[in-house]
């Protein structure tokens, strides 16, 4: 691939199949292995090349200003009022600062490990729209020549130049009249690919990361007194009980009656579980 490129994080969705996470932090800041979402996707995107303000932005709504924070200096941050844009409407009202640029396009909320996103941009002509997939079930909905999209896109300049301002997702807007015309390509993703929209999905993420690293991740300042399995826990946290497949944020509690399975600890007392 030749010509510049810019990377757009998308990050503006309420996250509500997370509640009550997501009431005390956007998802993109959601921990995974103890790094915010947010910091391993623009991770992904600066071994691409793309990296600060002027290459990358993070488009944001709900909690808008704990992401502005968090990502000042590291990247634009485009703020959607009252409500967010969709996929394509977040796209479209960067226009101006994607400034003809291709345009490295990837879910904030999308968990990889292993595999190569230099493959979605390898032997590109410029002009194709291009998916990361990974193989989708025989006849599953939504799939695109048999692969499920695995969180990032490309798209030529000439796409976003007709995105319409409106709210908008790019599934339709781009996606698939690219593939009706012809025009799209799915780029297979070699490594693990997990979607953390919903508990289950999250659990999962942090679970792969957990097992990875040795069967557990714990900060340096954290306290674990109990059992801990397949977990991770957060900065400042207590862990006096039990974790098997969990998740405790930074300055969780668990006490020493207590055994977490499947689940997720925020604070001292707030808990999602996954049956």
């Amino acid at each position: 691939m030749s010509g510049e490129l810019a990377a757009v994080l998308l990050a503006a969705g309420r996250g509500t199949r997370l509640h009550p996470l997501t009431r005390l932090r956007p998802k993109a800041l959601c921990p995974v292995g103890n790094v915010p979402l947010v910091d391993r996707a623009l991770a992904l995107v600066a071994g691409q090349g793309p990296a600060g303000p002027a290459s990358v932005a993070v488009n944001a709504s709900w909690l808008a200003e704990q992401l502005a924070e968090h990502l000042a200096g590291r990247a634009h941050v485009s703020i959607e009022r009252p409500d967010p844009l969709g996929t394509a409407g977040g796209l479209a009202r960067l226009r101006e600062w994607i400034g003809g640029r291709a345009v490295l396009v990837g879910n904030a909320d999308a968990y990889l490990s292993g595999g190569d996103l230099a493959r979605l941009l390898a032997g590109w002509d410029g002009q194709a729209v291009r998916l990361l997939g990974v193989p989708g079930a025989p006849g599953e909905v939504g799939t695109f020549d048999g692969y499920r999209f695995a969180g990032f896109s490309l798209l030529p300049w000439r796409w976003v130049t007709d995105l319409p301002t409106g709210p908008g997702e790019l599934v339709h807007a781009v996606w698939r009249p690219a593939e009706a015309a012809g025009g799209l390509q799915v780029v297979g993703f070699g490594g693990f690919f997990q979607d953390t929209g919903t508990p289950a999905g999250y659990l999962a993420a942090n679970r792969h990361a957990a097992v990875a690293a040795g069967g557990r991740i714990v900060a340096p300042d954290a306290r674990v007194d109990g059992w801990c399995e397949e977990s991770v826990v957060g900065a400042g946290a207590v862990v006096q009980g039990r974790l098997t497949r969990s998740v405790v944020w930074p300055d969780g509690r668990v006490g020493p009656d207590e055994h977490l399975v499947d689940a997720v600890r925020a604070g001292p007392d707030v808990t999602v579980s996954v049956s």
